[in-house]
């Protein structure tokens, strides 16, 4: 506490010129006084002595008790705590949220901020960057690098177990006082799926809506130029009309209202979302909704709910099950029964592949699928519809977008084709799973399962590469 209060105190500052001029001064005033007879010879030389041997013993009290200069130990200290110290420095890197690691002889990584051991999945023991990274492109910049020369940024892509695109920038840092190895490489990591999945989002959006518009515009376009014509006074053919006009245009709405969505779930595909879901509440939700459709198509819902939270965002769920529930309306036939069950604490077997629930000549696939530990427990959400079902070689399709299985018709309001599309990305960004079993003449029963706690970062976050 002492040296922090001497440190804080203002410095004295005296030169010794000053006092050599104070001393001159008062010495030239006693030489007067000797010309002039008011003082003798001996008493003068004894004052202007005296007057010296003062300014000195002054000068050298404050030079060394007031202002005394600071030990190597306290400089060292000083140096440390100011704000070019190194302790400063790694707190500024831990505190970035981008990956930086600075790569020594032979590729190993020295440092690695939080961020980049969160990114990579890095132990507590850091060892060589291939390990970690298997980007040649990216380790042949860091070797280059090593060797002084300055590279330009490399982009590399991984498409699993989500699609993400990672820039790496790669400078040389000369090393201080190493002549063995005179340069270290600076990586720095910067994730821009989100600047990709924009870009492709805007190319795929007008891509998709001018092809599946073009088809309901066509029709309303011809249906506007028959009511201006022979068909003005007909009253029986404009309601008809009318009545194909407005159920188009509800269909363009949907189609809109879809991609709108899709494009939303797949900026933040790779992005692990938090906060927890209640599956039950969810279920009651969907079924108060949909209550109309059930009842104009006189359906029988069966639902065993257990209690179940899952990790996740609750209105992406909450569509999920929406789309899920809607599909099974749409495709069983009216006074059938739809069977809706949640089920909790599974293991990932138990929430994929459980007992085939249509019989032994059901198909099954994945279309979704985590990467998980045997320790990871799941909630299951099954579906199970009073289609037609769906014949095997059709499965792998049913989460394309605008797939419609042959000869399947849902009613009036036809589906837009992105229904399964949308569900298999939102699993997908919660790193669930998503399977289909069906059998042609039993219907079809859709599962999704989703992870009931938290992953460890090395998980939550891009994969390693």
């Amino acid at each position: 506490m002492s040296n922090k209060r001497d440190s804080e105190a203002p410095l004295i500052r005296i030169r010794r010129r000053d006092t050599a001029a104070v001393a001159a001064l008062g010495s030239m005033v006693l030489i007067l006084f000797w010309l002039f007879g008011e003082l003798g010879l001996l008493e003068t030389v004894v004052a202007i002595a005296t007057i010296a041997a003062l300014s000195t013993f002054y000068y050298l009290t404050v030079r060394t008790t007031l202002n005394p200069l600071p030990d190597p130990a306290s400089r060292r200290e000083h140096e440390a705590s100011g704000p070019d110290s190194p302790a400063n420095a790694k707190l500024m890197l831990d505190s970035l949220p981008i990956p930086v690691l600075l790569i020594g002889a032979g590729g190993r990584i020295e440092i690695a901020n939080p961020a980049a051991r969160e990114f990579l999945g890095l132990g507590p023991v850091t060892g060589h960057l291939s390990a970690v990274l298997r980007q040649p492109q990216v380790l042949e910049a860091v070797s280059a690098a090593l060797r002084g020369q300055t590279v330009d940024p490399v982009e590399y892509s991984m498409m699993a177990p989500v699609e993400s695109h990672v820039r790496a920038f790669v400078a040389p840092v000369a090393s201080q006082g190493d002549p063995a190895q005179p340069w270290r490489a600076m990586l720095v990591l910067s994730d821009e799926t989100s600047i990709k999945r924009a870009d492709r989002m805007r190319a795929d959006f007008l891509a998709n809506a001018s092809h599946e518009l073009r088809t309901p515009l066509a029709s309303l376009a011809g249906f506007i130029e028959t009511l201006r014509g022979h068909a003005k006074d007909d009253p029986d053919a404009r309601d008809r009309f009318l009545g194909i006009m407005f159920d188009q245009t509800e269909r363009m709405q949907r189609l809109i209202n879809d991609l709108l969505s899709l494009s939303r779930v797949e900026m933040d595909e790779h992005v692990l979302p938090g906060g927890t879901a209640d599956m039950a509440a969810i279920i009651d939700d969907v079924v108060d909704v949909l209550r109309p459709q059930i009842t104009e198509k006189s359906i029988t819902l069966s639902v065993e709910a257990d209690p179940a939270t899952a990790m996740g965002d609750r209105d992406q769920l909450l569509e999920v099950v929406m789309n899920l529930v809607e599909n099974a309306i749409k495709y069983s036939e009216p006074g059938a029964t739809v069977t809706l069950q949640l089920s909790n604490d599974l293991t990932r077997d138990q929430a994929e592949r459980p007992g085939l629930l249509l019989g032994e000549g059901a198909s099954r696939l994945t279309l979704a699928a985590p990467s998980s530990d045997a320790a990871d427990r799941f909630v299951a959400v099954r579906i199970r519809d009073a289609g037609k079902g769906i014949e095997r070689r059709n499965l792998p399709r049913l989460s394309e977008r605008f797939y419609r299985v042959d000869g399947q018709k849902s009613g009036p309001r036809e589906g837009t084709g992105l229904g399964l599309a949308i569900v298999k990305h939102i699993i997908n960004r919660h790193r669930g799973g998503f399977t289909v079993e069906s059998l042609p003449g039993a219907g079809s029963v859709f599962t999704v399962f989703l992870p009931v706690m938290k992953r460890m970062p090395k998980t939550s976050q891009t994969p390693r590469a």
